[in-house]
């Protein structure tokens, strides 16, 4: 008996998915609910798990975009375990799908069975890849791959044995000889250049095409702004350093900065209401909870879990929340529904080294705040004025939608912020 692998909803607003990578080969017997296929929507990249237990045959190619719902192989079920066993032993392992128009389809269907072989390389190559690193003798394992998952692929071993190249060595000057000098040599053919000029294409993931038309649209539909404050972390990175060995041993979380940030956003959109607010067709919604995404950069791309009710949190929830998203978003396990909604977002580019820079409404929302990097600066002293002094300093963004938000209101709610920051007591305080 045949039963049909069909595709879950991720979400109640997710009609469509891409058929990401089969975590399982054709042919292969694969337990009841055993993950066997990845598949990416607009939100999130979900695991299918088997039906029932069998032997499996994928029917659907990596790369097709399918609603939900639709069949992406069967599973045989009259098919004993052992002769499973015995035809994947047989040496013809079944390659996994792809998309048979991708310029690297040849390489990522071929099977990977020669990194099998006695004195073989481990490192994740392609077979092309492979057997060209064997005809130029280049090492496999002091590439970096390109590819999916990190797999070198033809154009790496290509550009690697180009650079392996050595360089000529100086002629020395043949001595004077007594016979009637020979005819000039050619001049020598000019020299490879080095590195590639390959150029390869990949599909854009769901997720990616959701990002690039929300950030397009963030544009198009609002009225954005930036203003832009500096704040002195004096206060808050003393106050961490007290603390910080007392609070994880006392709640098993770390004390960061984020937490201290999201409860200065909270007191500061509890004074002003209209950035916690939407735009609404011509209403303003107002919202009196502060439901805040947080925005978290992964391999697949940026996604913006929201923490919900964050002004009823205190900062070691609050750590222990981010800490939960940022495992499970790299893990890429972060379900639709924790990603859905938010009122206001806040991004922290310092992670990354970033020193200034102008994030992007994240719609329907009205505000975003932005973290950057802490750099020593010479700056007044506050306690000693006339004296400059060095500082550990943080630029903060404010980008808004100056539909509903006017510049007086950015100003003063970005100032409110940074006198939480630089006085850790006023959020104790809820000042």
């Amino acid at each position: 008996m045949s039963v049909q692998i069909t595709i879950p909803s991720p979400g109640e607003s997710v009609t469509e998915v891409t058929v990401g990578v089969w975590l399982k080969n054709d042919g292969d017997w694969v337990e009841q609910d055993e993950a066997i296929c990845e598949i990416e929507s607009d939100k999130a990249t979900l695991e299918v798990g088997s039906p029932a237990a069998g032997v499996l045959h994928a029917s659907a190619e990596v790369g097709t975009e399918l609603e939900v719902g639709a069949v992406l192989g069967t599973i045989d079920t009259d098919t004993k375990q052992s002769a499973a066993a015995k035809k994947a032993g047989s040496g013809k392992t079944p390659s996994k799908k792809v998309d048979s128009k991708s310029p690297e389809a040849a390489e990522t269907t071929a099977t990977e069975t020669a990194a099998d072989a006695p004195g073989a390389s481990n490192a994740r190559a392609s077979t092309m890849a492979r057997k060209l690193a064997e005809e130029k003798g280049v090492n496999l394992d002091s590439i970096p791959g390109s590819g999916p998952a990190g797999r070198i692929m033809k154009a790496d071993v290509l550009s690697a044995a180009v650079e392996s190249i050595p360089a000529a060595a100086p002629s020395t000057p043949a001595p004077a000889a007594a016979k009637p000098a020979a005819a000039p040599a050619p001049p020598a053919p000019p020299a490879a250049m080095p590195g590639s000029r390959g150029v390869r294409r990949e599909r854009m993931t769901k997720l990616r095409q959701r990002i690039a038309e929300r950030l397009v649209a963030s544009q198009h539909n609002a009225a954005m702004l930036t203003t832009f404050n500096e704040v002195d972390m004096t206060a808050v990175m003393a106050t961490r350093s007290s603390h910080k060995e007392g609070f994880e041993k006392k709640h098993g979380v770390r004390l960061g900065f984020m937490s201290f940030f999201l409860k200065a956003s909270v007191s500061a959109l509890k004074n002003y209401p209209k950035v916690n607010a939407y735009i609404v067709e011509k209403e303003i919604e107002y919202h009196d909870y502060c439901d805040i995404a947080v925005a978290v950069g992964t391999d697949r791309g940026l996604v913006v879990p929201v923490i919900r009710n964050a002004e009823a949190l205190g900062f070691a929830q609050l750590e222990g929340t981010i800490g939960d998203f940022a495992r499970r978003a790299r893990e890429g396990s972060l379900g639709v529904d924790e990603m859905t909604g938010g009122t206001f977002t806040v991004s922290n580019g310092g992670v990354y080294g970033s020193m200034m820079s102008t994030p992007i409404l994240n719609p329907p929302q009205s505000g975003i705040l932005g973290m950057h990097g802490i750099k020593k600066r010479a700056v007044e002293d506050p306690d000693h004025p006339g004296q400059i002094v060095l500082r550990p300093m943080m630029y903060l963004a404010f980008s808004y939608d100056h539909r509903i938000i006017d510049g007086t209101e950015a100003v003063s709610f970005l100032k409110h912020i940074k006198e939480c920051i630089e006085d850790p007591t006023r959020l104790m305080l809820d000042m």
